[in-house]
């Protein structure tokens, strides 16, 4: 019952697994074959995914059990196992194997035991360089990558500042200061479509409103708005032929990963987010200033929801002293937000927790600090879509 995917180096999708995926939440065994593989595919058993890339990111969101992580966490160490394929084994039957055209098995493939890495509560630094060091990142990541695991135009951009596969990228110190310009103006570029978007048809979700929605506009594919759902069936826009690079730029400048389960309109299933960057007096988000947001009643999710809000330098989540940036319906890892008397909730964000406010219903920020906001709703339902729900602005207080 995990929502899961699989994305290549360039987050191209390969295949979802979980609840959006061919097991949808049962479980399954997922084959991941390299570029250019011709080999023995089992017959059954497996369902595979074709990478056009050697590095693949594994992407998974299991779900607390009562506000527990513990079960879950069981659950995950005890079933998720991860090992090399051996062709002729399981998923293979032994008249293919007679046939000759599949190598024996040189064991009864046995699983090897998968090692799992605590990462929580450590350190480490996740944003990729914004000087001439992220086009040295961009050339070692191809060294053992495929020539044509990109687009021949990008691989053709790339080698004409020196970035080609097999040969060393040494620019020298003229060469250096452009890449640094370069680099520093593509950030600066990327953050200006992020916290600022033109064209509210491709990422405003609610006409006159600061929340946006990353997907409704291009799709996973950044090519077209994502596929109606009538009671005739589904509708999917014809792609455009052209991808919208304002719109793929933004995404992958803020947020790690994609998937169509991230771009539907299907109640129940996946997740989806709405981001804002301003308040409703248009003005963007000052971690001085105090400000509530009010959900009405009947918070369309049949998981849970949370509002959690990110620090508009790293875009990760905001330290403070609080830890957990964000108010949920979950109570854990903070306590859970309490809904008003009508059934509405009110979140308050600001520096000071107002004296009237749940722990649950605050969220901590600082000043000198700028932020964003990200509503989640995991499983969303059908007023979320028909937009019958609409979540409020943040009023300044």
């Amino acid at each position: 019952m995990a929502l899961g995917t699989f994305d290549d180096m360039w987050f191209q999708w390969i295949i979802d697994f979980g609840v959006p995926g061919p097991d949808r939440g049962a479980g399954g065994r997922f084959l991941l074959v390299p570029p250019g593989y011709d080999g023995p595919l089992p017959e059954g058993g497996f369902y595979v995914g074709h990478s056009r890339t050697n590095r693949v990111l594994l992407l998974g969101r299991s779900f607390m059990q009562d506000d527990d992580p513990a079960p879950t966490v069981a659950i995950i160490k005890s079933t998720f196992k991860l090992h090399p394929y051996t062709p002729g084994g399981p998923g293979t039957s032994v008249a293919t194997l007679l046939e000759g055209t599949v190598p024996l098995p040189a064991s009864a493939g046995e699983v090897p035991q998968t090692r799992f890495v605590e990462a929580s509560g450590l350190t480490f630094n996740t944003i990729p360089p914004s000087d001439a060091g992220f086009f040295a990142t961009v050339h070692a990541l191809l060294q053992d990558e495929p020539a044509d695991a990109a687009d021949a135009e990008i691989m053709g951009q790339l080698a004409e500042i020196g970035v080609v596969k097999g040969k060393p990228f040494a620019p020298d110190n003229r060469m250096r200061r452009i890449l640094d310009e370069a680099a520093a103006v593509g950030n600066a570029t990327a953050r200006a479509l992020m916290f600022d978007a033109r064209g509210q048809e491709d990422v405003g979700y609610y006409p006159g409103s600061a929340w946006t929605n990353m997907l409704i506009g291009g799709g996973y594919r950044f090519d077209a708005p994502i596929p109606e759902v009538t009671p005739e069936g589904i509708k999917p826009y014809p792609s455009t032929g052209a991808r919208k690079l304002d719109l793929r730029t933004l995404f992958f400048y803020g947020y790690t990963g994609i998937t169509p389960a991230m771009a539907m309109r299907l109640p129940g299933l996946g997740s989806q987010y709405l981001a804002a960057f301003r308040d409703a007096n248009d003005e963007f988000f000052n971690g001085a200033k105090t400000y509530t947001v009010t959900l009405p009643p009947g918070i369309p999710q049949a998981r849970f929801w949370s509002l959690t809000l990110y620090d508009n330098q790293t875009r990760s989540m905001l330290v403070t002293p609080q830890r957990f940036p964000r108010a949920g319906s979950q109570a854990y890892p903070t306590p859970a937000a309490v809904a008003n008397p009508d059934g509405s909730t009110t979140i308050h964000v600001g520096p000071a927790r107002p004296a009237d406010a749940p722990d649950g219903n605050w969220i901590q920020t600082m000043p000198g600090r700028g932020f964003f906001a990200i509503l989640r709703l995991y499983s969303p339902l059908q007023p979320f879509f028909d937009k019958s729900w609409r979540v409020g602005e943040f009023q300044p207080a």
